[in-house]
């Protein structure tokens, strides 16, 4: 607190010491929107001399539309407002007695007709801004139709494996934000999450590997944080999107999004129907060897796993425009899926000449059942128009999750004739309760300064029980090694403040939060395990840095450094330390005595003209969590723990060019090396791999209604820690027609030659090898039909109901 407190006081005595300087020099700033009223982001703002035309400084808009120019002396001035897709807009202004503000600059839709082609401009699939990489869902014709899981699969950097954890640049530990909310779900859970959640309903998704201060700071792998679409147009309004997907099952992504906006009521609403229909084809092979290395045995698995359910996702709200600085408003979302899954498990157990040993036949079947329930009440206080503002935001999270789960298992005897039949029968509800609390505030000072603060607390309480029963020769008994019922509450406190400040040519942004953990976990335990518990506090500072400087004054070359501490909290479900099993053979063991990651991020970029983006990344980690694989008499236990020490270090290229008018091709790159230390249960565990990944997409304009896409990734083999990933590549091609001004059809394949699978090797196991083989439904053709429909009118006023994202555009300033 001593440190936090000295911090503080730091940057309250570099503000103060800025006031006197200030009261010499003058301010220009400036909006730009839409004709539609809507804010642009990324366009070049050139401030040149009255006098000769000289250029004085440059700037880029943010997310709000809003750009600066500070210490600027009296004169006569124009600025030059530039847009990909816009007319460019000439305004002279004079500085004569006092800091001008220009609140509604208007960019018109730039439309070139040549020999009866109308040429528009097209929204990129990757953005690069300041602090993080902005995807744009819509961009590419392959994600009509699809999830936002197969979304993120092809986004720059990101991975997803066959457990549904999602890496970033090779880094676990990611932390998943709806709408910059925190989801607080388990890799499992969020991965059933976002696979029922079409693309359709998604308007961006950003990759923040060094988040800012104003984010919690947990996920020592960065923050993806998904924003779902919301329209801002006055009158009524809406879109539809409706899809068919044919892999080797059928399924189907639907999404009706809804706006009606009236004097000072806005209304709006999202739902989405998802048809799931998938399955996976997974094969696990061991040899299991004697002391000396020579083969003891072999274990050759097959498991086909059905996949099927329905999803259905809402999302409904109100902004009450008070006046034309307060805004009131409330979010109602939700969430159900109800699925089946059911495993046809082989199992053959061979002899070191590899004859037939025994064999297993399982026929597993669960029910699955994902509810969320969720209500935000926010409010926003604009208190003059440089910026100036407070936001609070209180929001309930209610997650509801069961498995109803049915394990029958036949062994037989080499000669086919029936050994043992046992049945297990398991009940998993689960219940998380998530109450938090937030207030931002921003405030802008002369001289180019920006200070921002906020406070945060939530308080999360999870409720896990399971119920397993065992049944031989028609007897049933309860099996108290796997039931078990565990209970876990924490409290995290949060406090951040950030500085920044704009300089001729440097842009510097520093911040710092303050976390305070408090967490219980109680394990009840039942008839032949005892209560156990566990109590942990704690307190951390996550500092951050990012500085930016533009080499030339048109602001061709830009170099970029940033730093930033962060933290990996155990997932709730992982601290339970009972077994759950996954088959007869492979079970998994939560770990109490997990204890929390931390890692230092370190980033130098260079951009070129926002086209190129190269950026040098180190990171070391510290406790690093992740799943571990230990072997007991042939049995497989998978239990998370901590890796002593991890480092990474990488390189990232990420191009994009308009070659014409009729091709834009964007290009991702990523080398990257995997070094973990750490004490093992075979010993001292010691890898080290280097990965490269290449991700190609091109995108064709055709005459006045057509276009399509070509695109595609590859990746070589990723080591890290006790597993061996092998590597594996895809292509992906799609077309679209636009049959009138608002409709519009799409036709995709995913995946054209099948070649998108999981496979790897698992090391440093006693005595065994071992590998899988994991094969989804990938090669899919998918065929979307999208619907604009309603009156807009243009004179809204802008607004933002959001205060986090608010907040956002203020930090890329």
């Amino acid at each position: 607190m001593k440190k936090f407190f000295m911090a503080c006081m730091a940057i309250g005595l570099s503000l103060a010491c800025t006031f006197a300087y200030a009261q010499n020099s003058y301010k220009l700033a400036g909006k730009v929107q839409s004709a539609e009223g809507k804010a642009i982001e990324s366009v070049t703002a050139v401030l040149k001399r009255g006098t000769d035309s000289a250029i004085v400084k440059t700037a880029i808009t943010d997310a709000a539309g809003a750009f600066t120019f500070e210490n600027l002396v009296k004169g006569s001035y124009l600025i030059q407002l530039t847009g990909v897709g816009y007319q460019s807009v000439d305004t002279v202004i004079s500085l004569s007695s006092g800091d001008v503000v220009l609140n509604e600059m208007v960019l018109q839709k730039q439309e070139k007709t040549m020999e009866g082609v109308v040429v528009t401009a097209r929204k990129p699939f990757v953005e690069q801004k300041i602090d993080r990489t902005v995807v744009n869902p819509d961009a590419l014709i392959s994600n009509a139709g699809t999830t936002v899981l197969d979304v993120l699969e092809k986004s720059p950097g990101i991975m997803v494996d066959q457990n549904g954890t999602i890496s970033l640049r090779g880094k676990q530990g990611v932390t998943v934000f709806i709408d910059d909310k925190p989801t607080y779900l388990s890799a499992a859970d969020l991965q059933n999450y976002l696979r029922g959640l079409p693309s359709s309903a998604i308007e961006t998704i950003e990759i923040m590997t060094n988040p800012p201060a104003r984010y919690d700071a947990a996920g020592t792998g960065g923050v993806i944080n998904i924003r779902t679409k919301k329209s801002k147009m006055k009158g009524f309004n809406g879109n539809l999107s409706a899809s068919y997907n044919q892999g080797k099952y059928a399924r189907s992504n639907n999404s009706l999004n809804l706006n009606m906006r009236q004097n000072k009521f806005n209304f709006f609403a999202n739902l989405s129907y998802n048809k799931m229909n998938s399955f996976n084809d997974l094969d696990i092979n061991r040899r299991y060897k004697n002391a000396d290395g020579s083969t003891l045995s072999f274990f050759n698995q097959n498991t086909y796993i059905r996949r099927m359910g329905d999803s259905y996702t809402g999302k409904i709200g109100m902004d009450y425009y008070q006046d034309p600085k307060t805004t009131w408003g409330v979010v109602f979302t939700g969430q159900s899926n109800r699925g089946k899954v059911n495993n046809e498990n082989v199992s053959r157990l061979l002899d070191p000449s590899q004859q037939l040993d025994s064999s297993i036949r399982a026929l597993n079947r669960e029910r699955t059942k994902f509810e969320n329930k969720g209500v935000n009440l926010n409010y926003r206080r604009q208190i003059d128009k440089s910026g100036h503002e407070l936001t609070v935001d209180l929001d309930y999270l209610n997650y509801k999750t069961g498995n109803n789960q049915l394990f029958d298992n036949a062994s037989y005897r080499a000669d086919g004739s029936l050994k043992l039949q046992d049945f297990l029968t398991g009940n998993l509800p689960a219940n998380i309760d998530i109450y938090s609390a937030k207030t931002d505030y921003s405030k802008p000072f002369k001289g180019g300064y920006s200070f921002s603060a906020g406070l945060k607390t939530s308080f999360t309480k999870t409720d896990n029980l399971a119920e397993y029963f065992y049944t031989v020769n028609n007897v049933t008994s309860p099996d108290y090694d796997k039931s078990n019922h565990f209970i876990y509450k924490e409290n995290i406190n949060a406090a951040y403040v950030n500085l920044s400040k704009d300089f001729k040519r440097l842009s510097v942004q520093l911040g710092l939060r303050f976390e305070n953990t408090n967490a219980t976990g109680n394990q009840l335990g039942n008839a032949v395990k005892p209560d156990s518990s566990f109590k942990r506090d704690y307190n951390s500072l996550f500092p951050t840095a990012y500085l930016q400087y533009r080499v030339d004054s048109a602001g061709d070359h830009i170099l970029g450094l940033n730093y930033g501490r962060r933290i990996n909290r155990p997932v709730y479900r992982d601290l339970n330390p009972f077994i759950s099993p996954l088959d007869k053979f492979t079970f998994y063991v939560g770990n109490p005595f997990l204890k929390p990651a931390f890692v230092d991020n370190y980033e130098l970029s260079y951009t070129f003209k926002q086209r190129i983006t190269a950026t040098l990344s180190y990171s070391r980690t510290h406790d690093e969590m992740g799943e571990t694989i230990e072997i007991v008499n042939g049995t497989y236990f998978s239990r998370p723990g901590n890796l002593s020490t991890v480092e990474m270090m990488g390189i990232s290229v990420n191009a994009g060019h308009d070659f014409g008018k009729w091709l834009t091709v964007n290009l991702y790159n990523e080398v990257t090396q995997i070094h973990t230390r750490s004490n093992f249960y075979t010993g001292f565990l010691n890898t080290k791999g280097t990965f490269w990944y290449v991700g190609p997409n091109f995108q064709f304009k055709f005459g006045k209604d057509w276009s399509a896409e070509l695109s595609g990734m590859y990746r070589t083999d990723i080591t890290n820690g006790q597993f061996i990933s092998k590597g594996y590549g895809r292509v992906n091609t799609g077309v679209q027609k636009k049959i009138s001004p608002a409709a519009t059809l799409r036709l995709s394949i995913n995946d054209i030659f099948y070649t998108q699978a999981n496979n790897g090797i698992i090391n440093n196991l006693a005595n065994t090898d071992a590998h899988w083989f994991n094969r989804f439904d990938t090669r899919q053709f998918v065929l979307t039909f999208s619907w604009r429909f309603g009156k807009t009118i243009n004179d809204q006023r802008k607004h933002n109901a959001n205060g986090a994202e608010a907040e956002q555009g203020r930090v890329r300033q």
